[in-house]
């Protein structure tokens, strides 16, 4: 297991103190990057081989959020591979050791000039090394929506939302879909399942689901949802 210790920024909190749900998800977007840019495989590699990993699937659970100036550590393994998908688990946790927040993800194996998906190449399967999946609930990747939906105001893409792969990043999707969240949800779940990549200036319409005590969010385009986030 892969893994590094920090310390909870002020920039990362919210008005009560606590961590928000993006700096966990930032958190571990960044220990999958640290992790394959110390094993010899990381973005200056796959620029070089003309390959990209694209994050098709989160789903992240958060026992606890961290508070302001606390020492945590974030970790992560991949546990399987299969034809083009690899998948990852992370943790954070305290200084005691306890588990605050546990995630799943399925990541999509990528050529970039054509976008299209190819099987994982046996050096990367090699280099990385796998271990047992983490014991929490995993739920579908595929989000289903409940009917109806409130439709909100379309808004265009930013400058600041796109990433080194030159469309939004995916923490992006899952802070744009927040916006329409009650404003004492306390999010213990979150789901986000991408369909396609945003580019810069493309127009992004929301389109919100309400059942249960869960919201979900379907981030749409001309052509279909570019991502579908749900908070429980």
């Amino acid at each position: 297991m892969y893994g590094f210790d920090s310390r909870v920024r002020y920039s990362e909190v919210d008005d009560k103190g606590e961590m928000m749900l993006s700096s966990v998800l930032n958190y571990f977007q960044d220990c999958s990057t640290f992790h394959s840019e110390d094993l010899g495989v990381g973005m200056r590699y796959l620029n070089d081989i003309g390959k990209l990993w694209v994050l098709s699937y989160w789903q992240i659970d958060i026992e606890r959020y961290p508070s302001v100036c606390e020492t945590i550590r974030i970790s992560t393994f991949p546990y399987d591979f299969k034809s083009f998908f690899g998948s990852r688990n992370f943790v954070m946790e305290d200084s005691e050791g306890n588990r605050i927040a546990l995630a799943n993800s399925i990541w999509s194996f990528l050529d970039r000039e054509t976008g299209r998906p190819e099987r994982v190449p046996a050096k990367l399967i090699d280099t990385y090394q796998l271990e047992e999946r983490l014991p929490m609930e995993y739920e579908s990747r595929k989000i289903l929506l409940a009917q109806g939906g409130r439709t909100e105001e379309p808004f265009q893409v930013k400058r600041f939302q796109i990433d080194s792969n030159h469309h939004v990043n995916n923490g992006q999707y899952v802070q744009m879909a927040m916006e329409y969240l009650p404003k004492e949800f306390r999010i213990r779940r979150m789901r986000a399942e991408y369909r396609k990549a945003a580019l810069l200036h493309d127009t992004i319409s929301p389109v919100v689901y309400e059942k249960d005590g869960c919201v979900a969010v379907s981030l749409n385009g001309a052509n279909g949802a570019y991502a579908i986030v749900e908070f429980k």
